[in-house]
């Protein structure tokens, strides 16, 4: 385990909290609404993400991930309870996020452990969307995090592209869209650093080998070590039966030479322990959810956490 630590992105699945706010479509996830949310059933589930982000990575590394990225989130409050959860506040995390114009009010953020990351900045950039109406589609922005690990700059780009809801040809255009916005994201951070460290991760509503990652936000700069999970038809969620690579970490490929590199790519894993599972029935096996329909299941999140192990490199 000695100088192996673990990064990690993680899909929370409507981290709302109890309280109604008029400016989002958030009335289910309140006490008053259909889910019959309330401050208990909150407080579970910030136990339970807590519970499982403290167990991310400690297979190899004896910490929990120095960083991660999630999504689904709905405010800082929430963000606030995570890292203040009895498994997560020894480890000092702190967090970057911003308020999105998304229906919902859903936002990715970026959770770090100050001990081993230095923030230097933090941006977002909207995802400009409309209907066939051309009336505007509020959807994530896509978060960009800067900071030093070990002392190296590295930079995180944070994503939640649009859902598959209308169908896969309804929204693919909305995820090419998505991957042309990171493109230049990319491009803008070529433009402060000739060779910079990348790390792009997210859940992509879309598969590794799909046109959105594979020939739109895939170039010959970056390796992405989750497509080997979808040709074994493994995934991180499941729907009627399928598994899909949903969530996916790629990194530049100068995180895979060992000269020079403060920090080097290992492998990476989908964290699908079994307290994480279903365990009975026709899920069995598939993550285990806050909500079937209505009923509140009191789980996790309805996908698995991947995780992407690095290795210090000590100079003699």
């Amino acid at each position: 385990m000695q100088n192996i630590f673990s990064i990690a992105f993680y899909n929370l699945e409507n981290l709302f909290d109890f309280q109604h706010n008029q400016y989002t479509l958030d009335i289910d996830y309140t006490p008053e609404g259909k889910l019959e949310w309330s401050e208990d059933r909150y407080f579970r589930k910030i136990q339970n993400l807590g519970k499982a982000i403290s167990k991310i990575g400690l297979k190899k590394s004896s910490l929990p991930p120095i960083f991660l990225g999630v999504s689904e989130v709905e405010n800082k409050n929430c963000l606030d309870d995570l890292i203040n959860t009895e498994k997560l506040h020894p480890f000092d995390y702190d967090f970057v996020h911003y308020d999105s114009p998304d229906e919902r009010g859903i936002d990715v953020a970026f959770l770090y452990q100050k001990k081993y990351f230095e923030l230097i900045y933090s941006d977002t950039y909207v995802l400009y969307l409309t209907d066939n109406e051309n009336n505007r589609d509020y959807t994530r922005d896509v978060l960009l995090v800067s900071g030093k690990l070990f002392n190296e700059q590295i930079y995180i780009i944070v994503n939640h592209w649009p859902s598959r809801n209308n169908g896969l040809k309804n929204s693919d255009s909305k995820r090419l869209k998505a991957a042309k916005l990171v493109q230049e994201i990319i491009k803008d951070i070529h433009k402060e650093n000739d060779n910079p460290k990348i790390i792009i991760m997210g859940d992509f509503n879309d598969e590794p080998n799909s046109n959105s990652i594979k020939n739109y936000l895939m170039s010959d700069d970056f390796y992405n070590p989750m497509l080997d999970f979808q040709e074994k038809k493994k995934g991180s969620v499941k729907h009627h039966g399928k598994w899909y690579m949903f969530d996916q970490i790629i990194i530049s490929n100068n995180f895979l030479i060992t000269d020079s590199n403060k920090v080097k790519y290992k492998n990476v894993e989908i964290f699908d322990e079994s307290f994480l599972q279903e365990k009975t029935g026709k899920r069995k096996g598939a993550p285990k959810r806050t909500y079937i329909g209505k009923w509140h299941q009191g789980g996790f999140s309805d996908h698995f956490p991947v995780l992407a192990y690095f290795q210090k490199i000590v100079k003699l």
